[in-house]
């Protein structure tokens, strides 16, 4: 079969061995590490009884779907959203050859200086990852919807290729969106368990968007050192991540996360990412009583149980009541508004990080804390799905209103975007949309 001009172009530029024939050993099940104010998930799966296997130190890069999105979380993240600053698509393709060329060489294996590069000429290794193992580097890369219109303009001759599902998101109850916190053409996120290789990977993944596309707005996270297959603690000091879509279960990801029949062609087995920084006010959390707290939570916080049980993975039974008739778990309790059962049915796989940015004055932006200075952290919120309008929309927009955490977090940006099936050997990614 001939190859079309894209993968011609593409195999010239990427010769590298595809991971996929490696033998790597199998990960275990992904277990999110969002707050609790991400919206809960159900995955139908009891605690597990032996230790998972040892995760590998290399994730494949190439595939079905893109890495990073099923991948067990690693510790740290770090992403950023692009805006184009050119209207030429030769230009945008070849960005994006450049970003698949590095994202399957720095996840293969650790970084090393060349010895044949010239010293007289800026090293295209940074050299900040030498000496690291690749960590389970993950990049994902996604695609917003002014990728595809802008102003009414459309200079990628991409405009009709755009997916329903890949809508603007509405503007939720107390939202306190900023501007350049929100939005992008294109988004990257490395993800490994060591923080400079991930540093390093984004820089790397910059430097070769110069002059094709500048950043827009970034966002670093970190999870806690908890075992794998563990529930870990978020910074609300609860257990999280005991219910989301098992990643270990094709139907089920097939059914809550990777799109198929019911998208677009070029988007088939990818997925749609929703990431969103949400503040908390943790300092005022952290004075409120347990009582209140697992009150607002719907969970213990010890055990991670539902109110009023001692299993962390038994079934809520929103339906209990106590000798007054009220129910045990309140109706406006996070576990409670974001249950499947509350929600038609309604699953997203939850793949959050925590974030620290330091301390910052803030008196007049954050309510309802109208301290001059506290703590800028919380949740780097994220989920897949396969239908925002299905998944993350249907869940929040009841949950923004009367969730009983909302007078403490408050999101500060946001962004939605498609996120294309893997690239295959001498593929690009989104490569298939290129040939739509």
């Amino acid at each position: 079969m001939t190859s079309t001009p894209a993968q011609q172009s593409a195999q010239q530029i990427d010769r590298q061995p595809d991971p996929r024939r490696r033998h790597f050993l199998a990960g275990a099940a992904a277990a999110a590490a969002a707050a609790p104010f991400a919206p809960q998930v159900l995955a139908g799966t009891a605690k597990a009884t032996t230790a998972p296997p040892a995760a590998p130190l290399v994730e494949p890069f190439r595939g079905t779907h893109q890495a990073g999105i099923a991948t067990p979380i690693q510790r740290h993240t770090y992403f950023i959203a692009f805006d184009l600053v050119t209207d030429s698509r030769d230009a945008l393709v070849k960005l994006l050859q450049d970003w698949t060329k590095a994202a399957a060489q720095m996840t293969a294996g650790p970084a090393r200086f060349d010895p044949k590069a010239d010293p007289g000429q800026p090293s295209e290794e940074s050299g900040a990852a030498v000496g690291l193992p690749v960590s389970r580097l993950t990049v994902t890369f996604g695609f917003g919807a002014t990728l595809f219109e802008k102003d009414g303009q459309n200079p990628f001759g991409l405009a009709k290729h755009r997916p329903e599902a890949l809508v603007d998101l509405p503007r939720f109850v107390g939202d306190q969106l900023a501007p350049d916190r929100t939005g992008g053409d294109l988004s990257v996120q490395a993800c490994a368990d060591d923080p400079q290789v991930v540093e390093y990977a984004v820089r790397r993944l910059a430097m070769l968007a110069r002059g094709t596309a500048v950043m827009r707005w970034a966002q670093m996270g970190f999870t806690g050192g908890f075992k794998p297959g563990e529930t870990g603690r978020n910074q609300m000091g609860f257990l999280d991540g005991t219910m989301n879509v098992p990643t270990h279960q094709a139907k089920a990801m097939d059914q809550f996360v990777w799109v198929r029949e019911e998208g677009p062609a070029w988007l088939r087995n990818g997925s749609y990412m929703v990431i969103r920084p949400i503040r908390i006010s943790l300092e005022h959390w952290d004075e409120m009583k347990v009582a209140f707290q697992e009150e607002s939570v719907g969970r213990h916080k010890a055990s991670g149980a539902p109110i009023g049980k001692r299993g962390e993975f038994d079934p809520l039974d929103l339906e209990r009541t106590d000798k007054d008739g009220n129910p045990v778990v309140a109706e406006n309790s996070h576990a409670a508004m974001a249950a499947p059962e509350n929600n038609d049915g309604a699953q997203i796989l939850r793949r959050a990080f925590n974030y620290d940015n330091g301390i910052a004055k803030i008196a007049e932006r954050w309510p309802p804390w109208r301290q001059l200075v506290t703590f800028d952290a919380g949740l780097l919120f994220q989920c897949y799905q396969k239908d925002p309008r299905t998944g993350f929309i249907k869940l929040y927009t009841k949950m923004a209103q009367i969730d009983m955490l909302n007078q403490f977090t408050t999101h500060t940006g946001s962004g939605l975007f498609a996120c294309p099936p893997g690239a295959g050997p001498g593929e690009f990614i989104g490569q298939s949309l290129f040939e739509a």
